[in-house]
Parts: C-alpha cells; sequence; structure tokens
C-alpha cells in the first residue's frame, strides 16, 4: 500500500491490485471522499471492491467476442465471474509498479501483453484537497489496435448524495447492459443542475458531455468539483439500495468497438498515445 498526503486529504493505494486507489479521506474527520475499502473488501484482491481504478485499453463492455483491428479480428474472452462479456479491458487485472513516489504524487506503470502489446501509465497527485488522475497508454505492439481510456470511481452514496453533469443525450440499453440507441435523457436522469441520485437502478452512458460535474454530499460535509479532459462521456452506475454509485469519465461508449464509427476509439499505431485525466477538488460545506 503506497500513502499520499496533501494539507486536506490523504489516500491509499494499492497497485499491485489493477493499480486501484483504496482510500481517499478527509484528514480532519475522517469522512470518505471516494466509497470506504475496509481489511475485508481489500482482502478480495478485487479492484471491484476498492475505491477507483483504471480502464484500458477499453472501458466496459465488449460484444461478440471480440473487435476488429485493421490486422484482424482479435477475439477476446470473457474475464469477470460477473458478467457474461469481456469487460474493463486488461489493466485493472495486473499489477502496476511504482516509477516514482514523493509525499502527494506518485507515478505507476504497467506493461501489459494482453489483449496485445500496451504501456499504461497512472500519474496520482494530492494538492490542496485536489485528486488529479492522469491515464495514459501507449500502443508497443507492431499491429495497430483500437484504444479507449476511462477511469471507474465508486463514490459514498447518502440520502442527502446530488450530481450535477450535463448531457446531451443518452444511451439506452438491453438486458446485458449494451446499448440499444441514443435517447434524450429521460427526466429523472437529467442533472443539468444539482439533484438527487434516481431511487430505480441506472447503468447508462451519456454522451456530449462538457468534461465538468459537482457531486455535493451534504450528510458528509463537502462537495467535491471534477473536472475530466480526454472524455466526452461518462457512466453512471447507481445501484438501488447500496452505499455507492459510480460516475466513471470515459472516452467511448459502451460497446464502441461495434458502434457505426467507433465513436471515440483511437486507432493507435505502434509508439502512438492517448491519454485521459480526471481531478476531484475537495471543499467542505
Amino acid at each position: 500500500m503506497l500513502e499520499l498526503e496533501d494539507n486536506l486529504t490523504h489516500l491509499t493505494l494499492a497497485p499491485a491490485l489493477g493499480g486501484s486507489l483504496v482510500n481517499w479521506t478527509v484528514r480532519s474527520s475522517g469522512e470518505p471522499l471516494l466509497r470506504p475499502t475496509d481489511q475485508q473488501a481489500l482482502a478480495t484482491g478485487l479492484p471491484g471492491k476498492l475505491g477507483c481504478f483504471p480502464l484500458a485499453p477499453w472501458s466496459n463492455r465488449v460484444a461478440e467476442g471480440g473487435f476488429d483491428n485493421p490486422s484482424g479480428w482479435l477475439a477476446l474472452e470473457p474475464n469477470s465471474p460477473l458478467d457474461p462479456l469481456p469487460i474493463h479491458g486488461s489493466a485493472w487485472q495486473q499489477a502496476w509498479h511504482v516509477v516514482s513516489q514523493a509525499l502527494d504524487e506518485v507515478v505507476l506503470q504497467l506493461d501489459s501483453r494482453t489483449p496485445f502489446a500496451y504501456r499504461a501509465e497512472q500519474r496520482v497527485q494530492l494538492k490542496d484537497g485536489r485528486l488529479s488522475i492522469t491515464l495514459r497508454v501507449t500502443h508497443l505492439a507492431e499491429k495497430a489496435a483500437w484504444h479507449g481510456l476511462g477511469l471507474h470511481p465508486y463514490l459514498p452514496r447518502r440520502p442527502g448524495t446530488q450530481l450535477q453533469a450535463k448531457a446531451g443525450q443518452v444511451w439506452m440499453s438491453d438486458a446485458s447492459k449494451l446499448p440499444t440507441g441514443l435517447a434524450a435523457v429521460p427526466v429523472d436522469w437529467d442533472f443539468q443542475q444539482l439533484k438527487s441520485l434516481p431511487e430505480a437502478l441506472v447503468d447508462n452512458g451519456f454522451c456530449q458531455w462538457d468534461g465538468r460535474c459537482v457531486i455535493q454530499q451534504p450528510d458528509l460535509g463537502y462537495t467535491l468539483e471534477c473536472q475530466a479532459s480526454g472524455s466526452d462521456y461518462f457512466l453512471l452506475y447507481c445501484p438501488p439500495g447500496l452505499d455507492f454509485f459510480c460516475f466513471e469519465p470515459v472516452s467511448h461508449p459502451v460497446n464502441a468497438h461495434h458502434l457505426p464509427g467507433r465513436p471515440g476509439l483511437n486507432l493507435l499505431e505502434q509508439g502512438q498515445s492517448a491519454e485521459l485525466s480526471f481531478s476531484l477538488q475537495y471543499s467542505s460545506l
């Protein structure tokens, strides 16, 4: 476990568990800024039980058992016991190593051979209550391949939790959680203004996002003002009755490899890179 600290907050990371963030808390009160992780959750060894993990070389689900690259079909196997489809790429299921570490910044790196050769770098910094994460991927294989990026933070959900995030449209989805088509944002999912999270399940991708969001936590005494770059989409996951939700900045919609025009994906040649960043600024209420 690594620790970072600034004058307001404290962060722990587990590079060996998919380059994941574990706990991010307010130093003065101990209140959780990401979903709190206890020893039992940590002992599972599963990034999905922790605070946040990186998504590379794609985000969310891919249908049809793989996707086409210019050199031909890339077959993918399901990689999670919780889902029948390949999900979230491969970076979250491998150990990352520490390139550099200071009191308030760490750089993690992964050299992956799965499902093709790429290098992922995650730069994590704390400064004056701002958590900044920059995820960069460089294609290492000789033959070009499609890449997508994202981050998967889990955030505390309390009765008073409110979200603001402006989106133009939303992808509706089927029972397998794959997108079926774009639609106007329903009233219950319209977060143009600060608004409580819906009681019913949301597990959808939103597009035409300006990269900004606000998460207000009156029950915990703070607000997070967030800013993303390299991300025109976000995924919102609100499981009913649970004490967390996920707001995921991503470079592409779910199953973009099989959508017309492959929206948000980058075709990278050997040595080319793509990048996504996300910052969360804590301020007390």
